[in-house]
């Protein structure tokens, strides 16, 4: 992927080696049901606050961390991050643009070992997450290390993915797609709101290849085997995989985010039209 001396964007807030709070709450649930939280988390690598939301009450141990960061040394992985956001940033400008809005530019908060959002406090193992109640895109760096030995999903272009991916959550908020599928999960049953959280993750996907076509069309971003990259990373945190992975076998009933194939699929749709009205997951038919 194309990124050196490309605009970085300023909407980048480093909080590497802070501590956040001690005895901060999240979720009023079981130190299991934690623990579960934390799991799905570090396996999917995706937006956790679908679980996250509406839990309160529970205290967390503190967590303390030393300063990290020196900010006059250079920072390839920063810098890759606000190019990528940045590039985020102008696609969605123009698109909003057309229909007529403005696009709200989100933040994206860089943090290591454990984070305090207004969705909750999150340990890096959760991977990274967007929370709608800040507007803010949440990532451990690490994260990107754990993409590649644990779900064998190397290259620059597989992290860009996984940014846009956070992304795409962020312009359904804008779009109030996220509010309408809350409102129809507070009236489903357990399987249902499987089925609309899984539609909301694989219409960020497809949101991710709008992007990317949009920036290479615009910018010419993309190198030989990139895309191959983003297909490899959506294909390796499809709930089918993980659940073979984590429990030999699969239950599509419990899927959240949607099969190694319909994550391929969305992602390629949205990068093959470019067009974010493409991206209509909730058709049943095209399920």
């Amino acid at each position: 992927m194309r990124w050196k001396d490309e605009r970085q964007s300023d909407n980048i807030e480093d909080r590497r080696g802070m501590s956040i709070p001690r005895g901060a709450k999240i979720g009023g649930v079981s130190s299991l049901v934690l623990l579960a939280i934390i799991l799905i988390g570090m396996y999917f690598g995706v937006d956790p606050t679908i679980i996250l939301q509406g839990l309160s009450g529970v205290e967390t141990p503190s967590v303390s961390t030393q300063q990290s960061v020196d900010p006059t040394v250079k920072d390839d992985q920063r810098d890759f991050v606000a190019v990528v956001l940045a590039e985020t940033e102008d696609v969605w400008d123009k698109a909003f643009q057309k229909m007529g809005q403005t696009y709200q530019r989100p933040r994206l908060v860089l943090f290591s070992r454990a984070v305090e959002s207004a969705c909750g406090v999150a340990g890096s193992s959760v991977g990274p997450f967007y929370c709608p109640s800040d507007q803010k895109i949440y990532l451990d760096l690490d994260f990107f290390e754990d993409l590649r030995t644990q779900f064998g999903a190397s290259g620059d272009f597989s992290q860009a993915y996984v940014i846009a991916h956070e992304v795409g959550h962020h312009v359904q908020m804008l779009l109030g797609i996220s509010q309408k599928v809350k409102e129809l999960q507070s009236r489903s049953n357990a399987s249902d709101k499987n089925k609309l959280s899984v539609m909301m993750e694989l219409q960020a996907d497809c949101l991710a290849g709008v992007w990317a076509h949009q920036a290479d069309k615009s910018r010419h971003i993309l190198e030989a085997g990139d895309i191959e990259e983003g297909l490899n990373a959506a294909s390796a945190i499809g709930d089918d995989r993980i659940q073979r992975k984590t429990q030999g076998y699969v239950v599509p009933d419990a899927f959240t985010h949607g099969s190694a194939g319909q994550r391929v699929s969305w992602f390629k749709r949205g990068f093959e039209a470019g067009n974010l009205n493409t991206c209509d997951t909730f058709n049943a038919d095209r399920m």
